[in-house]
């Protein structure tokens, strides 16, 4: 039967018409599945899936997310990483069609939700890489994920009750309803970069847009991988920013909101 998948351009252009035909039409596709960001199961033939190609020196495989967990998109890994998340798959290693595939490293997963602060509700994105992030240019099996962050101006948040600094420089692109982008300031002065893009928009509520609109920036979140998960409503999203907050593995920011 059909699937509910959602396979971008780009990903489209390394796998080909015909397979990616195929995918939507079911007959390569997994009906269950594990998400390669959040680690919780899917179900491609009830819920909007996006397929995610890991591509290494020699190897490509394809996985599979809630879409409110990633965008679908391609991903450039090391084969070392590939290899090993190859192992991972039970049966044939060779048979990337079943997804299960998750190599570390550094893609960022992002979900939207309302937040209250101060008796006030406020657009928020929250960041989980879905692997540790290393500081570039290092080995080893640490997480640099927050420091990174701190660095650039990120502040370490212990408990979520006032709305924390605005980042200057950095924005958040919302343009015609959906968002685009989380963009940082570029070298030396030149034009913003993205931080975070979504290679397909990403859908937000009618509240949130409207709240974004009204206040005029939004407040981004990030926590290390494992720290908050998918969670299906905002009152838990809220209790996992809270508890990340108190195990010191939350840092946030405000920033202004580009676009409408």
């Amino acid at each position: 039967m059909p699937r509910m998948l959602d396979v971008s351009d780009e990903v489209r252009a390394e796998i080909g018409d015909d397979e990616a035909d195929r995918l939507l039409a079911g007959d390569n596709a997994p009906g269950s599945y594990d998400c390669t960001s959040c680690r919780t199961p899917g179900d491609s033939a009830q819920e909007r899936t996006s397929t995610v190609l890991f591509i290494g020196e020699e190897t490509a495989v394809l996985a599979f997310a809630h879409a409110t967990c990633l965008p679908s998109q391609v991903v450039q890994v090391t084969e070392e990483q590939l290899r090993g998340a190859v192992k991972s798959i039970s049966g044939d290693g060779a048979d990337a069609d079943r997804g299960q595939a998750v190599p570390e490293q550094a893609v960022l997963g992002v979900t939207s939700g309302l937040v209250l602060i101060g008796g006030e509700l406020h657009p928020a994105l929250v960041v989980e890489p879905t692997g540790p992030i290393v500081r570039p240019g290092t080995t080893g099996a640490g997480d640099d994920f927050l420091p990174l962050l701190i660095e650039q101006g990120f502040m370490p948040l212990t408990q979520l009750n006032e709305v924390p600094p605005v980042l200057h420089g950095w924005s958040v692109l919302l343009a015609m309803g959906q968002l685009h982008a989380v963009l940082q300031p570029g070298s030396n002065g030149t034009q913003p970069v993205a931080w975070w893009q979504a290679h397909q928009p990403l859908q937000v509520t009618e509240g949130w847009r409207t709240a974004a609109n009204k206040l005029r920036q939004v407040l981004l979140f990030a926590a290390p991988v494992g720290s908050i998960g998918r969670q299906p409503r905002e009152d838990l999203l809220r209790d996992a920013l809270d508890k990340a907050a108190a195990n010191g593995q939350l840092v946030g920011v405000a920033m202004p909101l580009a676009g409408t």
